[in-house]
């Protein structure tokens, strides 16, 4: 029998990507070209072996049909304050219906956002309105991470890390 891996979220990672980062994320279509979409929210599984992450349909379409075509997705979560950035990676992202609760998340998380932005002097309705997304327009993307890395600028860049750390 074969154990599985532990998680490679740890419980910081998961506060940290939950909170009001930018989230992109991006996917692959046919002869390498790539699709990117602006998130608008995300969730981490209890256990921390999945992500999910919220997106405006409309806006994300081309990410979606890639994801459906091949299941490969990148997110990277980074805080414009700082510049504290991780990256997931994962082969098994699949649209997914949204949990109760999803709308609000996704209001949350444009608060912070947008609130995390102002003082860097960035318009908040600015970043409200490029956040935008009706609740009928709201979807969910899930997938195990099965690659992370450490991507803030500095020496440690690049780094994986490593399940359980």
């Amino acid at each position: 029998m074969t154990q599985a891996l532990p998680p490679l979220l740890d419980e910081d990672q998961a506060r940290f990507i939950c909170g009001g980062v930018s989230i992109s994320a991006a996917a692959c279509r046919g002869a390498g070209l790539p699709s990117m979409a602006l998130a608008t929210g995300c969730r981490v599984a209890a256990d921390k072996r999945s992500i999910t992450i919220l997106h405006s349909a409309t806006a994300s379409s081309g990410l979606i049909g890639d994801v459906r075509r091949n299941g490969a997705i990148a997110v990277v979560f980074s805080l414009p304050a700082d510049h504290r950035t991780l990256q997931f990676k994962g082969g098994d992202a699949r649209v997914v219906p949204l949990e109760p609760g999803d709308e609000a998340l996704a209001e949350r998380y444009v608060d912070a956002f947008a609130g995390g932005l102002a003082p860097l002097g960035y318009p908040t309705q600015v970043i409200r309105s490029v956040l935008a997304c009706r609740a009928d327009d709201l979807t969910a993307i899930s997938f195990t991470p099965s690659a992370g890395f450490l991507q803030t600028p500095g020496p440690d860049a690049g780094n994986a890390l490593r399940s359980g750390a």
